[in-house]
């Protein structure tokens, strides 16, 4: 097998957005990845661009960090029984989604409650999704739910095997906060990012989560803040703003008056760091391909962000949050990009104005750890120009 180096060279880049929301664009119409990871950016005749194994001619569209959904329900493979659909993850990845976070494989037909179970479908779930990635997305799984009985060991087992997720606390049978407050400490003890449900019931068996909860467990992620389907009300949504500290997670399948409220006060309170973004799907709601580009386009438009910013929410913010090392443009972080460009005929000047307005862009080609893993995408609107691979 050739052992040299995989050299991938993007060139003629229109715009790039880093996903850093302290610096959300980049100066550069160039990127080189070896081996799967950023390399360098800049101006092409600055850069090394020679022995290219792969070239990508970006053709003046613009290349952002891959975009990452920080909340859906994967089973497996890329099927979900929740609305009977096969090749969800390949239609996501369409919508320029390049990295999937568990936050519980709930919708597994007779899923597992006592502890050997869970701990046995949770340890099967992050394997199979680490040996296979439907059309090179990334599956983050294995995100078991908590129930009464486990104890400290468990997590420590857990953990040794490789479960890096809890699902959303509240699904299962623990849903007082201090019993779910030690199980989360537990976790986090071991290494294990925890997060919970918040708002009105999704699916039967769970049931309310309210601001006093969420903050008594403590949980790394606030879930759904924005209700998965049902939102708080806003005097909840507004303490938990200013009383957590990490993940604010607004997704698709909530309240959309509640998401821009809880934009809107993360931004007075100088947290909007803090956003992240998820669909909540495969759901009732159903399965979502193009729901984070979605959600950029509307916080953009509606909670008055520019679209570069908003874009952050979708990347380096998650990233960050989710300790990942995708999502944004830096030396040694994975390759993983979504090239793409101002819908054809949509109103504004450029993509980022477009965005503003409320409007979908198209995607041109999505890229993980070097690879090309698709081309012009069969979901969003057509883009203006096109990226096109010109070698390898």
């Amino acid at each position: 097998m050739d052992a040299s180096p995989q050299k991938l060279v993007i060139r003629n880049i229109g715009m790039i957005l880093s996903g850093k929301i302290e610096a959300p664009t980049l100066d550069g119409d160039c990127l080189i990845a070896i081996d799967g990871k950023i390399a360098d950016w800049g101006r092409a005749k600055e850069l090394d661009t020679e022995g290219a194994t792969a070239e990508v001619d970006a053709n003046g569209v613009t290349l952002v960090p891959g975009l990452i959904d920080s909340h859906v329900h994967p089973v497996v493979g890329d099927y979900t029984p929740r609305q009977q659909q096969l090749h969800w993850i390949d239609s996501t990845l369409h919508g320029g989604v390049t990295t999937l976070i568990s936050a519980g494989e709930v919708h597994m037909p007779g899923r597992p409650k006592d502890i050997v179970g869970l701990k046995a479908m949770a340890i099967a779930s992050q394997r199979w999704y680490e040996n296979f990635r439907p059309s090179g997305v990334k599956v983050h799984a294995g995100a078991p739910v908590i129930e009464h009985g486990l104890v400290e060991q468990d997590f420590k087992d857990l953990a040794d095997a490789g479960i890096k997720l809890l699902g959303e606390v509240g699904l299962g049978s623990v849903k007082d906060g201090k019993t779910a407050r030690q199980m989360v400490g537990w976790a986090r003890k071991y290494g294990i990012q925890s997060t919970i449900h918040t708002g009105g019931p999704s699916i039967p068996g769970s049931g309310l989560i309210d601001a006093d909860m969420v903050l008594e467990t403590g949980a790394d992620v606030v879930g759904h803040i924005n209700g998965g389907h049902s939102a708080l009300p806003d005097d909840q949504i507004v303490c938990l703003c200013e009383n957590c500290a990490k993940g604010l997670e607004i997704v698709h399948n909530g309240n959309e008056r509640a998401a821009v409220l809880t934009l809107n006060t993360a931004r007075e309170l100088k947290k909007l760091d803090q956003i992240i973004l998820g669909t909540d799907g495969p759901a009732g709601s159903g399965v979502q391909p193009l729901g984070i580009l979605r959600m950029v386009a509307m916080l953009s438009a509606f909670g008055d962000v520019p679209a570069e910013v908003a874009f952050c929410f979708a990347t380096g913010n998650t990233a960050r949050q989710r300790e990942l090392d995708t999502g944004l443009i830096e030396k040694g972080r994975a390759a993983d990009f979504a090239l793409m460009d101002q819908a054809q005929h949509a109103p504004g000047k450029s993509l980022l104005e477009s965005v503003r307005l409320g409007n979908l862009p198209g995607i041109g080609m999505t890229i993980i750890d070097g690879h090309v893993t698709s081309g012009r995408s069969r979901n969003t609107p057509p883009a203006m120009r096109l990226p096109q691979v010109v070698k390898g």
